[in-house]
């Protein structure tokens, strides 16, 4: 074998570090639950209410290019085909 020191404690540190943090998560993400809950409970429409903070994130650039796009796309499936353009002429 090699005469290679592996910092045992050093490595624990580490882990139980990640460790707290994931607990840390957990226990936020459950907060996070809680808090959509009330709102759900006060009536409000917890979907609406994602896509408002997803969107919040965004810049205002970035914003008005996924609105633009998403405008063209559903007035592109909304436009009759092609081929039902041609008989009508």
């Amino acid at each position: 074998m090699s005469d290679i020191t592996i910092p045992g404690a050093r490595i624990r540190s580490f882990i139980e570090r990640i460790e707290n943090l994931d607990n840390e998560l957990a226990e936020l993400n459950e907060q996070k639950k809680e808090v959509f809950a009330e709102a759900k409970g006060e009536g409000l429409d917890v979907k609406i209410l994602k896509e408002i903070i997803k969107l919040r994130k965004q810049d205002k650039e970035e914003r008005d290019e996924r609105e633009t796009l998403l405008d063209l796309y559903m007035r592109a499936i909304e436009a009759p085909p092609p081929e039902k353009v041609a008989k009508a002429a």
